[in-house]
C-alpha cells in the first residue's frame, strides 16, 4: 500500500498567534515578533504573512525592516506560543492517533493518514483541507500542508510549492517530484541541504537534484561519506523512514545541554559566575528527572574582537553522579582548567555527557552518605518550591550579582520571554 502523509505548518506561527489575540488577520495586519528591550540588530523571531508580501524576510534584524513600513512590535511570549501549539496537536488527535504523528517542531508536524482515509471516505488532500480548517476556525490560524507519498515528499511539497500556493496545500509522489523539481534551484530550497552541502555539489558541476540524481555515486560517497545515501535516496524522491521508524528509534548516547551567548564581553571572573550557575541549575534538573551523569564538558567561546575563537574540555566524574554540589565544583575545575584569563568571554556551552537512569552503587567506607542525603533532601525541597512558586523564588547568593543571568533567563524560554512576570 502507497502511504500518504501530511507535513502540516502553521503559518509565521509566533506571529500568527500575536494577531489572533488581538482579533486580527495576519494577512493584512503588518506585525513583528521582537524584543523592544533588545536593540535594532535583534532578530525577529517572526513576521507576519502581510509582512512578507512586503518583502521583508522572515528572522531578519529590526534595522532591516524598511522604515516605511508601519507595523506593530509584539514581545514575544513563548509560554502563550506552547500552548497554542498545545491546542493545536488536540486537533490532530481529533483525527489521528499519537502513533501515527510526529511533531517536528513548535510549528510543524508530520502525519500518517494511510489507514485513516478509508475511515474517512476522503483523499489526503480532503483530510488536509479539513484539519487546516479545523485549526483555522478553532484558533485563528492558517496552516499550510503538504501531501506526499513518504515524509520527504511530504516536507518538500510543504517547503517548496504549499508555502507559496493560493491554495497552501501541494502534492507530491515520485513522479511529480521528478517532473517538476528535478531541476528547481537553489538546492537550499530542499529539505536537509544546508548551504555548506549545496558549496560542495556546486563545486563537482552539481546544481538541481537532476544533477544528484545522475551524478557517478562514487563523487558522492567521497565528498559526504556515508550521508551521500541520504542525497541519492532524496534526490529521487525517496525516503525509507516512516513515523514508526521514528517513534521505535532510541538514541544509544544521552546528554543533557545549557548554552547562552552572553550580552556582552565578560571578563575572566564574571564568566565564572556564569559557568557555576548553568551547572547549578543543570544538576537541579538532572537530579529532578532521576538520571545521573558521568562527565561534563564545557565549551566557551571568546570575544569577536579575539584571534582565540574558543577552548574546551571535558572532566570525568569519579562514579556517575547528580550531585549538585561535586557536579559545580567540577565544571568550576574545568573552566578554571581550559579558560583563557586574559580574553573576554561571549558564549559558554555545558554538557552533561553519558546520561543515564540513577542505578545501585557501590558503597565504600570513605563517603560520608548523611551528607549525601542531606543533599538530595535539600535538592528535593528545591524543587517543590521552584514548581509550586515559580523558578525564581528560590535563588542563591551568586545569582543576584551583577553579572548573574539565571534570574532572567528563568524569565525565558528558549532564550526569549515567556510572557509571564
Amino acid at each position: 500500500m502507497e502511504r500518504q502523509y501530511l507535513c502540516i505548518d502553521l503559518k509565521s506561527f509566533y506571529a500568527s498567534v500575536e494577531c489572533a489575540e488581538r482579533g486580527l488577520d495576519p494577512m493584512k495586519t503588518n506585525l513583528v515578533v521582537a524584543d523592544p528591550e533588545r536593540n535594532e540588530g535583534t532578530i525577529c523571531l517572526a513576521v507576519s504573512p502581510a509582512m512578507k508580501a512586503l518583502g521583508v524576510k522572515n528572522r531578519c534584524r529590526v534595522f532591516e525592516i524598511p522604515k516605511n513600513i508601519e507595523y506593530i512590535k509584539a514581545v514575544p511570549r513563548m509560554k502563550l506560543y506552547i500552548d497554542y501549539s498545545a491546542e493545536i496537536y488536540g486537533i490532530y488527535l481529533k483525527y489521528i492517533s499519537s502513533d501515527d504523528i510526529h511533531i517536528y517542531s513548535i510549528d510543524e508536524a508530520f502525519l500518517d493518514v494511510t489507514h485513516y482515509l478509508s475511515l474517512y471516505k476522503m483523499t489526503a488532500r480532503q483530510l488536509g483541507d479539513k484539519i487546516r480548517a479545523d485549526i483555522l476556525d478553532t484558533v485563528g490560524i492558517t496552516a499550510a500542508c503538504g501531501i506526499g507519498t513518504n515524509l520527504y515528499l511530504a516536507k518538500v511539497a510543504l517547503d517548496i510549492t504549499a508555502k507559496h500556493s493560493k491554495t497552501f496545500c501541494s502534492e507530491l509522489d515520485e513522479e511529480k517530484y521528478k517532473t517538476e523539481l528535478w531541476d528547481h534551484t537553489p538546492l537550499t530550497d530542499f529539505w536537509r541541504i544546508g548551504p555548506g552541502i549545496a558549496k560542495r555539489l556546486n563545486s563537482i558541476g552539481v546544481f538541481t537534484m537532476r544533477d544528484i540524481a545522475k551524478c557517478p555515486e562514487r563523487y558522492l560517497y567521497k565528498l559526504f561519506g556515508v550521508d551521500a545515501e541520504i542525497l541519492i535516496d532524496h534526490a529521487n524522491g525517496r525516503e525509507p523512514t516512516t513515523i514508526a521508524d521514528i517513534k521505535a528509534y532510541k538514541s544509544k548516547n544521552h546528554c543533557i545541554t545549557s548554552g547562552q551567548v552572553l550580552p556582552r564581553d565578560y571578563s575572566f571572573e564574571e564568566c565564572h559566575i556564569i559557568v557555576k550557575e548553568m551547572a547549578d541549575l543543570l544538576s537541579l534538573e538532572l537530579f529532578d528527572k532521576g538520571l545521573q551523569t558521568a562527565s561534563v564538558t564545557l565549551s566557551v567561546g571568546y570575544t569577536r574582537k579575539s584571534s582565540l575563537p574558543h577552548s574546551g574540555g571535558t572532566q570525568r566524574l569519579a562514579a556517575p553522579s547528580n550531585s549538585q554540589r561535586e557536579i559545580v565544583a567540577a565544571v568550576s575545575r574545568l573552566y578554571l582548567s581550559i579558560t583563557d584569563k586574559n580574553t573576554p568571554v561571549r558564549r559558554v556551552n555545558l554538557c552533561f555527557n553519558n546520561v543515564e537512569e540513577e542505578g545501585f552503587s557501590q558503597l565504600d567506607f570513605f563517603t560520608d552518605y548523611d551528607e549525601i542525603e542531606q543533599e538530595r533532601n535539600r535538592l528535593k525541597a528545591i524543587n517543590e518550591i521552584r514548581k509550586k512558586y515559580g523558578k525564581n523564588a528560590i535563588l542563591k547568593g551568586m545569582n543576584l550579582q551583577e553579572a548573574a543571568t539565571t534570574r532572567e533567563r528563568n524569565r525565558q524560554i528558549g532564550g526569549h520571554k515567556s510572557g509571564e512576570g
